[in-house]
């Protein structure tokens, strides 16, 4: 007769304890995954004032954001930023896809890539995921995009991407970079003031709206005259 194999006392309690931390591990992270998405319609209403993941890095050692209403922010700002940005962001649904294809084809063809980000891309990764590059964040982001895109106005996604952006090392929203950079509102932002602080968002640790570089410059005249014919893509925040 064959021998009857031992039985591992501890083996059943083993494979339990595996499996309940197997299951807290998947809740935690499918509730990580689903909390955007429950948070979305909470921040749609105007009186509500979202922080940024990178604003929540800086909760001890604090951060300058004043919040500020879109229709108190200049008109001259938004085209800026919008033709700096997001040039159709009015016209898609949270994700450039032609851009978004074009970048795809770059990549594979082993060229140098640009940015391929909207507006609404940018504000949900700002809100509810990090900043280094990876596929994973791009995963979670593209839907993301997507859900705020149908949730919230164009309006209300444009405040809420301007009151959360970095444009300083501890400086978030446009009011405060207005203020830090050229010493007024963000309603009584020239032209020019307005569009270097565009062609600052790429990189806002590094470039100073008020202390532009040649490089800074020639990228700010080119949003400025982008900025002045931009009536046609703004249709969806002015009507």
């Amino acid at each position: 007769m064959g021998e009857t194999p031992e039985f591992d006392e501890d083996e059943a309690p083993r494979r339990s304890f595996f499996r309940r931390w197997f299951r807290i591990v998947a809740l935690v992270l499918l509730v990580a995954v689903l909390l955007p998405y429950l948070l979305l319609p909470l921040y749609r209403p105007a009186f509500v004032h979202p922080v940024s993941v990178p604003m929540l890095s800086r909760i001890f050692t604090g951060y300058d954001r004043e919040w500020v209403a879109f229709d108190d922010i200049a008109p001259v700002l938004v085209q800026s930023v919008l033709m700096s940005e997001d040039g159709q962001f009015c016209n898609h649904y949270g994700i450039d896809w032609r851009e978004y294809k074009a970048v795809v084809k770059d990549a594979l063809a082993g060229e140098e890539t640009r940015g391929a980000s909207t507006i609404p891309m940018q504000t949900v990764k700002n809100l509810f995921l990090w900043n280094s590059r990876s596929y994973l964040r791009k995963v979670l982001e593209l839907p993301l995009a997507v859900a705020a895109d149908a949730f919230w106005p164009k309006k209300r996604i444009m405040e809420v991407y301007l009151n959360i952006a970095q444009w300083g090392p501890e400086t978030f929203g446009i009011e405060a970079a207005a203020q830090e950079q050229f010493g007024v509102s963000a309603a009584d932002l020239s032209r020019r003031q307005a569009a270097l602080l565009a062609v600052s968002l790429p990189n806002p640790t590094g470039r100073q709206a008020a202390a532009p570089s040649a490089h800074m410059n020639r990228l700010a005249n080119r949003v400025e005259r982008l900025a002045a014919r931009s009536g046609a893509y703004i249709h969806c925040l002015y009507d």
